[in-house]
């Protein structure tokens, strides 16, 4: 059965689609963006790491999910400022993923799941799941893949600032596509820091502002400590957590729900 070993969506007839639903695969769903990674990275980085990572959990559990094309842009504004960004406002990026999850779920798709690459998604990609939840009889999960095995991952870690084009990041993409980094371009660089606040948003307090405001550059971080070895072994940590994540999926129940309520209620109201 070529839906048992397939991970990739788009490479499924319509015939083997309707196999793929009997096994109840996990949807995939890889959010990116495209904008600027400072001049070491290309303009890709989220979007060819979040996908990489997706396609990776495929290639290990290709009888467990499904990998749709990946969300190419993301919201961006916070970096317009720098050549090549391409910026999505949060109500069109969310409308269009829920449209996409609706409609995979409506097929018979019961367990789906956002795969964040793009920091200024995350607001975002959780209405998305939150929507696709009380919208379908389907359960939608969402996180961003650098969140799996965090604390696994930071004793790797020579830097002290990890934000944006910074030692993690290019580690992954020095592993995954080692000809495309231009490492003697990278250079470490921080933002404003108070007590409580940050210009990129990465205290208790949360504030984002735009980075022509306080880079020059466009990283946050110290790529210059990124090696191919290291993105090696924090992918492995990745995936020790997501594959141990898709089995608790896989297996989480989707009760029936229980109205609480002792007289009728209105039901014909449309949210």
């Amino acid at each position: 059965m070529r839906a048992r070993d397939t991970y990739e969506y788009n490479k499924l007839t319509w015939p083997e689609m309707n196999d793929a639903i009997e096994l109840q695969k996990v949807i995939i769903l890889p959010t990116g963006s495209t904008e600027q990674h400072g001049p070491h990275l290309p303009l890709d980085v989220d979007l060819f790491l979040v996908r990489e990572v997706c396609h990776e959990l495929g290639r290990r559990a290709p009888d467990k999910v499904l990998v749709l094309p990946a969300i190419p842009f993301g919201l961006n504004l916070h970096h317009i400022d720098f050549p090549g960004t391409i910026h999505i406002q949060p109500d069109h990026f969310i409308n269009f993923c829920v449209d996409v999850t609706k409609s995979v779920a409506y097929h018979g798709f019961t367990r789906i799941a956002l795969v964040n690459g793009h920091g200024s998604n995350g607001p975002m990609v959780d209405l998305v799941a939150r929507r696709t939840v009380l919208e379908t009889s389907s359960l939608c999960c969402a996180f961003g893949y650098f969140s799996m095995g965090w604390a696994e991952v930071l004793p790797l870690l020579e830097s002290h600032v990890h934000a944006h084009a910074d030692e993690m990041e290019t580690s992954l993409y020095l592993h995954f596509a080692k000809e495309r980094v231009q490492f003697e371009k990278g250079a470490f660089g921080n933002d404003h820091v108070g007590q409580y606040m940050s210009s990129d948003s990465t205290k208790t307090v949360r504030f984002n502002d735009f980075w022509g405001r306080w880079t020059k550059t466009g990283v946050h971080g110290d790529p210059t400590k990124a090696t191919a070895e290291k993105g090696k072994r924090i992918l492995e940590i990745v995936m020790t957590n997501m594959l141990a994540w898709l089995e608790e999926y896989r297996a989480w129940p989707i009760e029936a729900r229980s109205d609480q309520h002792r007289l009728p209620v209105q039901k014909d109201i449309r949210w």
